[in-house]
């Protein structure tokens, strides 16, 4: 896994068993990137750059006018000296000028991955794990250095890039564009897919063919959001879920983000993610350093099932973090649909008898447990507990349902303040505003500002006595509205475009310090369902939950574009009741069921009011999941049918010794007199004989593959079965 330096030629090689990446330093001074894919062992650069004199495409280079960095593949490109594309960052100087000259002035290699500071980031746990390359470019008028941060790991399909800018210089600039890494990628020819949505229908997946000009994915709501997540993907034409080239690109952190991609005249595909240049300006002062987020970078030759297992295993294994990373999760019992704020101690004990009975394993108290909140009309910012609700106080419901044997966990809404609380009247300035503006209002709440050292200091505290006032296991941390009227009281004006990225570093230094204290708790992040679910958050949180939406047909298609980036031990999924409090459809338990045990499993409903027939099924699925849960949670995932594409759905899961695997399948509506089908798995070992569920017949693994596992046929709507196969030994 090391990192190649040839002078002579100024190539860097990056490369492990699977993947390379090359750079090469041109004229002394331009990283231009070279290749980018499969492993390769030996390179002639001269067969990958070639120049040509092109009309209307300066040069810098008056003794080489073939030359143009207009047209040269480019690593972080600039805008104001030759290259019209997009440029990867600017920076406006004290003379109100935006022209930068960056060139190559040194290089460092070495092993293992610096922290990124204030960051979230993957990380090492040994330096033998990964190698590190960071290129230093100068641009001397300005007297600012940038920092290009590459590292690539030695078992991880993956490179990881961010820039750093520092100030050596003498008077202040502002830097309004620093993306985290831009690449330009031979070739137009591809499709590129991401995922949309909204709140209650996240990460829908949307593939379409990459056009002249620049296409682009963002955020501007102060959050990665519910309409975009912060990835992005290029993929040949015959790409699909078993082959082909893709080149996808996730960024971490939560905030404002772009992602674009721009296909010039000469059919180079320039690709980028970084912070949204959108109402974002940084000043930076003599002395200081800016960092921006870390972006995660995934070749697959593999189609995207192979670009999603890398994904999954990188951010699994080297994101996420604490002693829950590796741990499968608590079934638990989440209140919320089951009584929303209309609920007492008595019906919390009669919810937690119901659970203990069922063997369910933790249960969370949700929303309206704090100050006088009977509503959502007021309260957030007062944490204390509502006593008229409950009386004993945490530690007495949570000393209540230990008793029972179960774990105990709360929903917190820390970032969140209400105009009619304790907290706003006593300081109304700590929210995000504008003096004189209308302070617009989203689900009755504002935003504390977490840019201000104070608020975050109060939070701090705030937490620390909530998270001690009893034996809490496992938070709900929940942000329930996106950003207006940004701009902070405790900034001066020239700064008040960095209040959105100030906001996530406080929030960031929030979290770091939380799970660092109390690493005993299991936290999991929610903004209104999946409206945050990125890297930056699952560096803290080991889990998000997924979706508002707990509509078990719904969740198929939410749950499958999830997957294309995040693991299924990251994903939050709930049995609710019916008609479905987002939908109103009916769906059999046992679907439901079935569906959230694709993911971490849980209950939102009414369990004490469940038929004995219904609990019975519960106990039963409870049992199954107990079975595979470890599989689903660590396993390599397979997806094999889409929902995108009919009303058949089904994925796989399979252990990394490839011994056992859990088989899913939903069918959402019956075909009349449909045919006999066979499901092709994979994964599988094609030699090793395997059992189904238990069963005497035995599949050879190929069989299994190739043929398929024959499926009964199927005569109502909203069936769904799961299937353990197991590895047999005569």
């Amino acid at each position: 896994m090391p990192i190649d330096w040839d002078e002579k030629a100024g190539i860097f090689h990056l490369y492990n068993n699977k993947i390379s990446y090359l750079i090469q330093i041109v004229h002394d001074k331009y990283p231009a990137h070279l290749y980018w894919g499969k492993r390769v062992h030996a390179l002639q650069p001269s067969s990958i750059l070639a120049f040509k004199r092109r009309p209307f495409s300066p040069t810098t280079e008056p003794d080489f006018p073939q030359f143009s960095l207009d047209t040269l593949p480019q690593e972080y490109p600039a805008f104001g000296n030759g290259d019209f594309r997009s440029p990867a960052y600017q920076i406006r100087s004290a003379d109100g000028t935006t022209v930068t000259e960056f060139v190559y002035d040194s290089h460092e290699i070495f092993q293992g991955k610096h922290p990124l500071k204030g960051l979230p980031a993957a990380y090492v746990e040994d330096k033998s794990e990964a190698e590190t390359l960071v290129l230093t470019m100068v641009d001397a008028m300005l007297g600012i250095g940038m920092n290009l941060h590459y590292t690539i790991y030695r078992d991880f399909d993956v490179i990881t890039r961010s820039v750093s800018f520092e100030h050596f210089g003498s008077l202040d600039v502002e830097i309004h564009k620093c993306m985290s890494m831009s690449v330009d990628i031979h070739r137009s020819n591809w499709d590129w897919i991401h995922l949309y949505g909204t709140w209650g229908r996240e990460r829908h997946i949307e593939r379409r063919p990459l056009n002249h000009g620049i296409q682009m994915i963002s955020s501007a709501r102060g959050a990665s959001s519910h309409q975009h997540n912060p990835f992005v993907a290029l993929l040949a034409k015959d790409t699909n879920e078993e082959q082909g080239d893709v080149y996808g690109i996730s960024l971490v952190y939560s905030g404002n983000f772009q992602a674009s991609i721009e296909v010039d005249p000469f059919q180079t595909s320039r690709l980028s993610i970084g912070i949204n240049p959108f109402d974002f300006t940084w000043v930076l002062e003599p002395g200081e350093t800016f960092q921006t987020p870390e972006a995660l970078m995934v070749y697959s030759s593999e189609g995207l099932g192979g670009m999603s297992r890398t994904f999954h295993k990188i951010l699994r294994e080297r994101v996420c973090r604490g002693v829950y990373r590796d741990k499968t999760r608590p079934i638990l019992i989440n209140n919320w649909e089951a009584t929303y704020f209309n609920f007492n101690e008595k019906k919390l004990f009669d919810l937690a008898d119901a659970a203990k009975e069922l063997g369910i394993e933790l249960f969370v108290l949700d929303d309206g447990w704090f100050g006088h909140r009977d509503n959502d009309k007021s309260s957030l910012g007062d944490w204390y507990v509502f006593k008229k609700k409950l009386p004993n106080g945490l530690d007495g419901l949570a000393d209540y349902i230990q008793k029972k044997g179960l774990q105990f966990g709360i929903w917190v809404e820390l970032e969140m303040v209400s105009p009619d609380s304790d907290l706003y009247r006593k300081h109304p300035d700590w929210c995000i505003h504008v003096p004189g503006r209308n302070r617009t209002q989203s689900r009755n709440q504002l935003i504390l500002d977490l840019s201000r050292e104070d608020v975050c200091n109060f939070l701090i505290e705030t937490l620390t006595r909530v998270f001690s006032s009893a034996k809490i296991s496992y938070v709900k941390w929940d942000m329930n509205r996106n950003m207006t009227e940004v701009g902070s009281a405790a900034l001066p004006p020239h700064r008040q475009k960095e209040t959105a990225h100030r906001y996530m570093l406080g929030l960031y230094r929030i979290l770091g310090k939380m799970t660092k204290q109390f690493p005993q708790i299991l936290f999991e992040s929610c903004s209104g369902g999946g409206g945050r679910f990125d890297p930056g958050m699952l560096y803290y949180m080991p889990q998000t939950w997924t979706s508002d939406d707990t509509d078990a047909v719904e969740r198929l298609k939410i749950q499958y574009g999830t997957s294309l980036i995040y693991p299924a031990i990251t994903m939050g999924a709930h049995v609710s009741d019916v008609p479905n409090h987002q939908v109103g459809r009916i769906t059999p338990l046992l679907m439901r069921c079935h569906v959230a045990m694709a993911a971490n499993l849980g209950f939102e409903l009414n369990i004490d009011k469940l038929s004995n027939d219904d609990k019975k099924v519960v106990m039963e699925q409870i049992k199954r999941y107990h079975q595979i849960k470890d599989i689903v949670c660590f396993g390599d995932l397979y997806r094999l049918l889409s929902p995108f594409d009919g009303m058949d759905t089904a994925w796989m899961y399979v252990s990394p010794n490839q011994e056992r695997a859990g088989v899913f399948y939903y069918k959402t509506l019956a075909t009349p007199n449909p045919p006999f089908f066979r499901l092709k798995l994979r994964g599988l070992r094609p030699c090793e004989i395997y059992r189904v569920n238990g069963g005497e017949q035995e599949y050879a693994g190929d069989e299994l593959m190739n043929i398929g596992l024959t499926l009964p046929l199927i005569n109502r709507d909203f069936y769904s079965s799961v299937y353990h196969i197991e590895a047999f030994e005569k």
